[in-house]
């Protein structure tokens, strides 16, 4: 079995409680996950253009880690597990800067106020100048960085795997204020970004929960649960929110691993709907639906104003599919062998499928209205458009 599955199945499994067992154990173990779906035959319905490609040193350096790229001021920043961060033109692929952080890099690039922002391993985190690359300020945290950092009224927001949320100030890197909740014996090894609206900042945690905070000082607005813990074992009761909530309108969005996917308000943080779904990989909001991909690879429509199904793409199964995200008429997922496949938004339909690296991609794609980009395990970085 390609060996990007496996991560994608027991990465899950990685404990912060002492004599529990870890990922590597498992993967070293018996390997009964359920194969992946083979590949359907159809017939492409659009033609897909690479724009151009590049390569980011080593990629994820075989770790399970979703260093999503991001994109600002028509520049796409990136970042490997070895420590380098690039920034590249956006529609062109010219080379703008390459700097080497000379860390274990988990987490990021987060990019704003000027600054493009990495996390480590080793709880480092690194704001570089977004325009040269130069390192502006290194400050340690708690403990190690998987998400990506946000950026946002001058403050650094950073969620660690401990269960702190650290307020940076933008200029300095120095601790503006932190907030700390309690992480469960046993949880998925990665954690969920927050969301930024305004002055509201939305982050999910691995208790099920979603806390709104000031973005100022930290102060809480309200907390719902999304989901509870159910089951007799550990493992069952894992409901940890490791998508990233997505905050569209005055509506926040959120999905847990063994749970589920419901609508808040975002002023209030009273529930708008839930049900039963389970994800730790995400959802894209559209005008009218909400897209998430669950824990079988099956790709879903919601209907963002009472969760009805519009449709499921089933067959993907066991493929290791990204988080989707919207792109014109499409919706655009990769998959754990490295292919991007490009769904019809109305009913789910195989409408085009390119390979761009065969490490695999773990992190999600991300959309501007020119193109989408594509960050393979691999480290290749490819921006892909629907060809005229």
């Amino acid at each position: 079995m390609h060996k990007l599955f496996r991560y994608a199945v027991f990465a899950a499994l990685g404990s912060l409680a002492t004599g529990c067992s870890t990922v590597s154990e498992y993967l070293a173990g018996t390997d009964n996950t359920e194969p992946p779906a083979e590949l359907v035959k159809f017939t492409p319905t659009v033609k897909i253009r690479t724009l151009w490609s590049r390569r980011v040193g080593s990629g994820f350096d075989g770790q399970y880690l979703k260093l999503r790229p991001a994109i600002a001021d028509s520049r796409v920043y990136a970042a490997e597990r070895k420590g380098r961060v690039r920034a590249f033109d956006a529609l062109s692929g010219k080379p703008l800067w390459e700097t080497s952080t000379e860390a274990p890099l988990a987490g990021g690039p987060g990019v704003g106020d000027g600054l493009a922002v990495v996390g480590s391993s080793d709880g480092e985190v690194i704001a570089l100048d977004a325009g040269t690359g130069k390192v502006r300020w290194r400050v340690r945290v708690s403990s190690e960085v998987l998400s990506q950092p946000r950026i946002a009224n001058n403050i650094v927001v950073v969620r660690t795997v401990d269960g702190k949320i650290h307020g940076l100030d933008a200029d300095s890197g120095k601790r503006v204020w932190v907030y700390d909740r309690t992480v469960p014996l046993l949880t998925l090894r990665g954690t969920s970004s927050p969301a930024i609206a305004g002055d509201t900042l939305v982050a999910g945690f691995d208790s099920g929960r979603l806390v709104a905070l000031s973005l100022n000082d930290a102060q809480l607005l309200w907390e719902a649960r999304v989901s509870l813990p159910k089951g007799r074992s550990e493992l069952q009761r894992l409901v940890d929110i490791d998508a990233d909530p997505v905050i569209a309108g005055n509506t926040v969005y959120a999905v847990t691993y063994h749970g589920r996917i419901a609508a808040f308000d975002l002023d209030t943080g009273s529930v708008i709907w839930r049900r039963d779904m389970s994800s730790n990989v995400g959802l894209w909001v559209g005008e009218r639906q909400v897209y998430v991909t669950d824990e079988m690879s099956h790709v879903w429509a919601l209907d963002r104003a009472d969760s009805a199904s519009m449709w499921k793409q089933s067959k993907l199964e066991a493929r290791g599919v990204t988080a989707p995200v919207g792109f014109g008429d499409y919706l655009v997922v990769g998959d754990a062998q490295g292919y991007v496949h490009w769904l019809r938004r109305e009913d789910g339909a195989f409408a085009a499928r390119l390979r761009v690296d065969s490490s695999g991609i773990i992190a999600a794609p991300i959309a501007t209205r020119d193109a989408v980009y594509i960050y393979g395990a691999g480290g290749e970085l490819a921006a892909l458009t629907i060809a005229n």
